[in-house]
């Protein structure tokens, strides 16, 4: 049979070997109980979206702190059998990996995209990058010495509605208003019916957990004390979690599609009292709302959504653990002199992840900057000391 231009240039591309760190029940295991069910992305996301695009990437090596966790998604993988090891320097040092996909708890993702640096490996780092500005920094420190470069996870930045949306608020004459939502039911209850069937797993040793621990407490305290100039109570370190777990793609989104504000005007952000918490941003000309949290109510309710004096433009998200589920944009506007019309956009029936992956894959193999990059997190950190200072101003002397 005849080859294709299509088969020849699949048979051409490179494969680029991934080595992923992080796998169980130990990246779920969270210093408080506000947001306990965080997915473990590579049993329910990632492990089954490498293996649909094996004519870009191969699974070539896992890495984990529960052998369970381990045997588990070893059998996921297909084409081949992945190596797998317990010690992350084993894994990313391995002349089988080429790139190397971080999911672990966020205390060790600095750590552990030094080190991939240092070997001059490519890294997709799962939001959030660090927890501090010490830690980003030494990122961009180590990025300025290596040949390599790391990707943060933002996949609704990936979102082909969320591309369009840039390029219709872009267009407007003039943004009246901006509001970010993202108050969502238990991650459990998507993740349940996602056909993924990922298991929880215990067997790791308890110094493993007190080490996550540790370092967690350290980097929230370090960046409130001495970075933010907020006092490290409960309620802060609470909600300084929660900026850099469920918030990271709301304020993320929000300063690609809209700058950076000026000022945060107010913020309820004592967890304590609610679950939901809302900011109000300024921008130069212009007020933005955000609000998000969590509630027992199973919808996935999140949005950005920009207001000019003639045209509304919105984004909807819904939970990316349901593959096939839209991203949509629906644009509201006026037409002639009194007439309206209202359009919901889908280009595509790719998800965010895919577009995200595939966006990372032309990252490596062309050599480009990242978009979502280590100096791009580093704005995510200037939003959520803007947000704390307002939330928990300090009294001290």
């Amino acid at each position: 049979m005849a080859t294709t231009q299509t088969d020849s240039a699949s048979s051409d591309r490179k494969i680029l070997r991934v080595g992923i760190i992080g796998l169980g029940e130990i990246a779920q295991v969270t210093p408080h109980t506000l947001y306990p069910d965080t997915s473990n992305r590579a049993q329910v996301n990632h492990i089954s979206m490498l293996n649909n695009l094996s004519s870009h990437f191969q699974t070539t090596y896992l890495c984990d702190a529960s052998p369970l966790a381990l045997a588990h998604c070893s059998k996921k993988v297909t084409a081949n059998t992945p190596k797998t090891t317990s010690n992350p320097t084993e894994l990313i040092s391995s002349p089988l990996v080429d790139v190397v996909l971080i999911c672990n708890a966020n205390a060790f993702h600095a750590a552990h995209c030094i080190l991939a640096l240092s070997h001059n490996k490519y890294v997709l780092c799962e939001k959030p990058l660090a927890l501090n500005y010490r830690d980003i920094d030494a990122i961009i420190a180590a990025e300025a010495k290596s040949t390599a470069r790391v990707f943060v996870g933002y996949q609704r930045r990936y979102a082909q509605a969320f591309l369009d949306a840039i390029q219709e608020v872009g267009g407007m004459s003039r943004v009246q208003y901006a509001r970010i939502r993202d108050i969502i039911g238990p991650n459990s209850t998507f993740v349940s019916q996602s056909c993924t069937f990922p298991q929880k797993f215990s067997d790791f040793k308890n110094e493993d957990t007190e080490e996550m621990l540790a370092r967690d407490e350290e980097m929230m305290k370090y960046a409130l004390e001495h970075e933010y100039g907020v006092e490290a109570k409960p309620q802060a370190i609470d909600m300084a979690r929660l900026l850099a777990s469920l918030g990271s793609h709301d304020l993320s989104t929000m300063h690609e599609l809209l700058g950076m504000p000026t000022e945060v005007l107010g913020a309820s952000c004592d967890l304590r009292r609610s679950p939901i918490w809302t900011v109000l941003f300024q921008y130069p000309s212009f007020p933005c709302t955000y609000e998000s949290g969590i509630n027992n109510v199973p919808i996935f309710d999140a949005h950005v959504e920009v207001y000019s004096n003639d045209k509304i433009v919105r984004v909807n998200y819904d939970t990316p653990y349901v593959k096939g589920l839209p991203v949509t944009m629906t644009i509201r506007e006026r037409v002639g002199e009194g007439g309206y019309q209202e359009r919901t956009v889908r280009k595509t029936y790719e998800d965010p992840y895919t577009l995200e992956f595939l966006e990372f894959y032309r990252v490596v193999t062309e050599g480009r900057e990242p978009k979502t990059g280590a100096k791009d997190a580093r704005q995510e950190v200037n939003l959520w000391k803007m947000i704390l200072r307002k939330g928990f101003p300090f009294k001290g002397g």
